[in-house]
């Protein structure tokens, strides 16, 4: 992966290059931070409050599933112990705890999947409205390009150095052009959200079923 990404900056500032010496107006180069600009937009607060709510109620169902799971488990090892239980019957509460740890295990796949998925749905209308930000603040200020400091939302940083980092950081003025003002002290006019973790369903502890005796 690192091998691919820097093969894509080494292209990607190999046509920048190409394109200043081709051009005879000045080449400027401005950086982005999506992820602070994405924290400090009220929309991503509630983004967050609603991903926590889909994910208490994922949580509550495999937390359940695993109740259930366990009631069925102790059922089935006290009836081996008491010796009471016929053959068949052990076979058939074997075959149906088989069955419910399959569901528990396909069931948390599947919730992390969705939570991911209602995630990145939820947040890209969100990062629409910042690159439509972003391109009318880079116009307005003559930029001809505008490089973000992370690969992706959360990614890891591509931008080591800048000179003059501040003044050729427009996080500040896209937020601006949003309605966020950033004060001298790095608050803002609205309480500022952290940005969504990648959230995940909680992990259930592994149940194994007991051989029969």
């Amino acid at each position: 992966m690192k091998r691919i990404l820097s093969t894509l900056l080494v292209a990607l500032f190999s046509v920048i290059i190409i394109q200043a010496q081709a051009q005879t107006e000045p080449l400027k180069i401005g950086t982005a931070n999506v992820e602070f600009i994405l924290s400090n937009l009220p929309e991503t607060k509630k983004v967050e409050a609603d991903l926590q709510t889909y994910e208490k109620q994922l949580r509550t169902q495999l937390e359940n599933k695993g109740t259930e799971y366990q009631r069925k488990l102790d059922e089935y090892q006290r009836g081996v112990q008491s010796g009471m239980m016929p053959a068949a019957v052990i076979a058939d509460k074997e075959k149906e705890l088989m069955t419910m740890q399959q569901s528990i295990q396909e069931f948390e796949k599947t919730a992390q999947e969705d939570l991911q998925s209602k995630s990145m749905a939820m947040l890209d209308p969100i990062l629409d409205k910042v690159q439509v930000s972003i391109d009318k603040v880079a116009a307005a200020n003559n930029y001809t390009y505008i490089i973000s400091t992370h690969v992706d939302y959360g990614g890891s940083a591509i931008i080591l150095y800048s000179k003059n980092k501040d003044a050729n950081d427009i996080s500040a003025l896209v937020l601006k052009d949003m309605g966020i003002v950033i004060s001298q002290t790095g608050s803002t006019t609205t309480p500022a959200a952290p940005a969504p973790a990648n959230p995940t369903t909680p992990a259930t502890p592994a149940k194994t079923v007991p051989a029969k005796k």
